[in-house]
């Protein structure tokens, strides 16, 4: 049991709610160019919120994530870290060896996974919620989100909640091994020897690059899982990944796959930096009081 670590999930819950604060605005953003319509560009898209629904457009559907989408980091955080020791533990389970290329990969392709099972029905909320126009004299679908929890629960099941999941879980398994990897990376070849760990600037710097690396190559999945799971309230469209893929294609063409990939690389880097930074710093904190705590 010394390879889990109830830190790990509290640095990332404190990472991820920083992420959200941060990124939440452009995710707003990035969810309209690729599920809805009417939208020419980035900045078309932001122009409109801000004309039809002021500042509060971009912080729509912003309680439910910062309340769950920290909870899910902490999981994911605390999965990668404990999958990584158990994975660069030694045969002999007395010795840990510096965590190979394969280790990262394995290790960031189970937190992908655990993202998955725990943050697939926060994202179908999310983006429901981030899809309704309040314009004036328009009363929203959903009330909030748990009502808007409840009503998918009630109208597709177990399944309904998890709409898109299929789509999140081919984005996310190779989407945090091009998180996890670059950043451990570039934290560890940035880090003059000697040191003990990175300086938070490399960790800002790591966290934000990985992020926006991540994100870009993510895109045309992304984009996919965004539209199945605003989908489904009232007619559904879509009857799933394959079918999604080519009637988007067939209607759009290719490039509808790459929408929002620019607001994407934007959001990535500050959501990422702050997520990383927020951990790194956290799990430093955490660790020095209880080192002060043993003595």
């Amino acid at each position: 049991m010394e390879n889990f670590q109830p830190d790990d999930f509290l640095a990332g819950w404190v990472g991820g709610a920083a992420g959200v604060l941060v990124g939440h605005p452009l995710d707003t953003v990035k969810t309209r160019l690729q599920a809805g319509t009417g939208y020419h560009s980035m900045l078309h898209c932001i122009s409109s919120i801000y004309r039809k629904e002021k500042i509060r457009g971009f912080f729509k559907g912003m309680a439910f994530p910062l309340a769950t989408v920290a909870m899910c980091n902490s999981v994911i955080f605390g999965v990668f870290g404990t999958a990584l020791r158990l994975l660069s533990t030694n045969r002999d389970d007395t010795t840990r060896c510096k965590p190979t290329l394969f280790d990262l990969i394995a290790a960031s392709a189970l937190s992908g996974v655990a993202a998955v099972a725990v943050g697939s029905p926060i994202e179908l909320v999310k983006i429901r919620l981030q899809m309704q126009v309040q314009a004036p004299g328009r009363q929203g679908t959903f009330r909030g989100p748990l009502h808007c929890f409840l009503t998918t629960l009630q109208q597709g099941g177990l399944l309904g909640v998890y709409r898109g999941g299929g789509a999140m879980l081919l984005r996310d398994i190779p989407g945090y091994c091009t998180y996890f990897v670059p950043y451990m990376l570039l934290c560890q070849n940035l880090t003059p020897q000697g040191k003990q760990g990175p300086h938070p600037a490399i960790i800002w710097l790591s966290g934000g690059v990985s992020g926006a690396i991540s994100w870009g190559l993510s895109t045309p999945l992304d984009v996919v899982k965004s539209r199945l799971q605003a989908d489904g309230v009232g007619k559904t469209k879509f009857h799933g990944i394959r079918h999604c893929i080519y009637q988007s294609y067939h209607t759009e063409g290719l490039r509808v796959f790459f929408r929002g990939t620019i607001v994407n690389c934007v959001r990535g880097f500050p959501m990422s930096a702050a997520m990383f930074l927020g951990y790194e710093l956290s799990l430093k904190a955490i660790r020095a009081a209880q080192a002060c705590a043993e003595l």
